[in-house]
């Protein structure tokens, strides 16, 4: 199946490792150009040079929480490739605990990156985008249901969620579709450490397992091919959705 994404032009924030990186890599493989963007600069290079180089892939280093970053970033991904047609917003996740431990400056720090700087990114990119540009979110399971240890990810994940729904009612008439992608347990250095957590790395990937209808954890690349279908133009006629990317484990519809 062609996807469409041969010559298109994408930003993927927080593209160095993970889940974005992840993405970007499907994107170039199905010929999209993409500029990432992340916090360390050798972490950049190193993307960069993965996904093609120069006249494939370029970089930016950025903060989303940074409030000239967006404006920065999008204008740097147009000036180097000439257009944009899309975007995906992809953060890492807030710092672990429960909701009482959390102080008001964890709160108002994950705020400002996890929740203001990605809404910051969508606005900016939506007003340089034409008809058939697309903004896709990467958010959480804890969208529908709480994930335990979590509680500050679990207040603001649902929040941009419906930001997102509300922004693809917003821009619908300008042809501009916005998306958001619910990973799970996918095998990622951030879900390592979470599992790692108490003190029983194995075991609570086990558990973690036997509760996916699947039985395993998501391999990265599994998630990257369903964000670069959701940014093609094979996606066209999909927009305001939620995608589960987490082999079954959410039972909710």
């Amino acid at each position: 199946m062609d996807l469409g994404l041969k010559d298109r032009v994408y930003v993927v924030t927080g593209a160095t490792r993970g889940l974005g990186l992840a993405a970007a890599r499907e994107l170039r493989a199905d010929g999209a150009r993409v500029l990432v963007t992340g916090r360390r600069q050798e972490a950049l290079d190193s993307a960069v040079a993965e996904l093609g180089g120069a006249g494939q892939a370029a970089a930016v280093l950025a903060d989303n929480a940074d409030p000239q970053a967006a404006e920065r970033i999008v204008a740097t991904a147009v000036e180097r490739f000439g257009r944009l047609d899309g975007i995906l917003v992809s953060v890492g996740g807030p710092p672990p605990g429960p909701v009482v431990g959390a102080t008001d400056e964890a709160w108002r720090d994950a705020f400002e990156s996890v929740f203001l700087g990605a809404l910051r990114l969508a606005r900016t990119a939506a007003d340089r985008l034409g008809e058939g540009g697309v903004i896709a979110f990467v958010l959480s399971s804890s969208v529908r249901e709480p994930i335990a240890g979590l509680g500050i990810s679990n207040g603001l994940r649902p929040g941009l969620a419906m930001a997102a729904k509300s922004l693809a009612v917003e821009l619908g008439p300008r042809g501009i579709r916005v998306l958001g992608l619910l990973p799970a347990r996918i095998d990622t250095d951030r879900v390592r450490e979470l599992d790692a957590m108490g003190g029983d790395a194995d075991g609570a990937r086990a558990r973690a397992s036997a509760g996916i209808p699947l039985g395993r954890y998501g391999r990265p690349e599994e998630f990257g091919k369903v964000a670069a279908f959701a940014l093609s133009p094979a996606a066209s006629y999909l927009t305001g959705l939620m995608i589960p990317v987490d082999g079954g484990a959410m039972r909710a519809l």
